[in-house]
């Protein structure tokens, strides 16, 4: 098992230490504020250090008396106990230690745009990609997330084409970012007459949403057309000139907004446009560390199949863990945690391995 990073672990606990006497110390609003925040993200780190060298300290006392051949044999087969309770708390914690201490991603206490397109199947990838939609819409409400549509188009037969939406909560990049990539169906629709099963696909995009001071965009760097919204949709349709398009010169990014109001579609398309460029960033950074470190999980190729949903025989198979649950009318249904458990877990598995590696 690889050795705790005790200089990080003295570095973490130094740090909580002082912060912890400066927030004693009265400081202004606007720096408790900072403060507090660093403090609730170490706090859990700095508990379990101090219980660890605690119970380091304990099996050091218990060693010692073990080493006084002076003691009797009653005393000595309780320290021998004792000391064995306490290498499982010193492993536990040590555990618990090695994936608090990972390198964190930043984007993870973010928000998130979700991005679903309808892909190859026709009307019956439009219908999947609006089963997956209500799928996070349900895991969302689950765990108290809000959603709200940024734009959608929906398909002949029902379900969308497209739809785009932001998810705002407690850790929601953290959780849904695994879930980008190719989700394939594999069911019978309901137009069947032969009763045969149809394969189709959908793509998720999870974005962390960006904040202005993540993304510079110079407004040199922009193109902002309006344009009269059209295409199928009868009433949701907007016949004015309301619609507005963002180019992003530099990278080529393209933007399109047409809800009702003008005003609303340059923020929203400001939004994702910023969303889109973070994203680009990183997935570039993440490129350029695979070249050395190979740590693809998580980097969220949109090309890649990921997932199976395989309605006869009631199963969903994640193919990057393989993965495979006989309950897919429960993961319809927005019961995500035992994928995305299993997701994190494996990507923090191969985080630990590439520590061991690098020490």
């Amino acid at each position: 098992m690889a050795e705790l990073p005790r200089e990080r672990m003295d570095q973490v606990l130094k740090r909580f230490e002082l912060i912890e006497t400066q927030m004693a110390a009265g400081p202004t609003p606007e720096a408790y504020v900072k403060l507090a925040s660093e403090y609730a993200e170490l706090q859990e780190i700095a508990s379990n250090i101090r219980a660890l060298r605690k119970a380091e300290g304990e099996r050091g006392d218990l060693e010692a008396m073990l080493a006084d051949k002076a003691i009797d044999r009653e005393m000595r087969e309780l320290a021998e106990a004792d000391r064995e309770a306490v290498e499982g708390r010193i492993e536990d914690l040590g555990e618990k230690l090695r994936l608090l201490l990972l390198p964190k991603d930043e984007a993870d206490q973010k928000n998130a745009i979700l991005e679903i397109r309808a892909g190859t199947g026709g009307d019956e990838a439009a219908l999947f990609a609006g089963d997956l939609f209500r799928m996070y819409e349900r895991y969302a409400g689950e765990r108290g997330w809000r959603v709200e549509v940024v734009s959608a188009s929906e398909g002949e037969a029902g379900g969308y084409k497209e739809i785009i939406a932001t998810v705002a909560g407690r850790g929601v990049f953290s959780r849904l970012k695994f879930e980008s990539g190719v989700h394939r169906v594999q069911r019978v629709p309901a137009t069947e007459a032969q009763g045969r099963i149809h394969t189709s696909a959908a793509t998720v995009a999870v974005l962390p949403e960006a904040e202005e001071i993540d993304v510079d965009i110079r407004p040199e760097d922009i193109r902002i057309d309006t344009m009269r919204a059209s295409g199928a949709g009868g009433q949701h349709v907007n016949t004015t000139d309301s619609a507005v398009r963002i180019t992003h010169v530099p990278t080529g990014i393209v933007v399109v907004q047409a809800e009702k109001s003008q005003h609303q579609n340059r923020a929203r398309a400001m939004q994702i446009l910023r969303a889109r460029l973070f994203d680009a960033e990183r997935t570039k950074a993440a490129s350029e560390r695979s070249e050395t470190r190979r740590l693809q999980v998580g980097t969220g190729d949109r090309s890649e199949r990921i997932r199976t949903y395989n309605f006869p025989q009631g199963r969903v198979t994640d193919h990057r863990i393989n993965l495979t649950l006989y309950k897919l009318d429960r993961v319809m249904e927005g019961e995500l945690d035992e994928v995305i458990d299993a997701l994190v877990a494996d990507h923090q598995s191969k985080l630990l391995a590439e520590e061991g590696a690098e020490t």
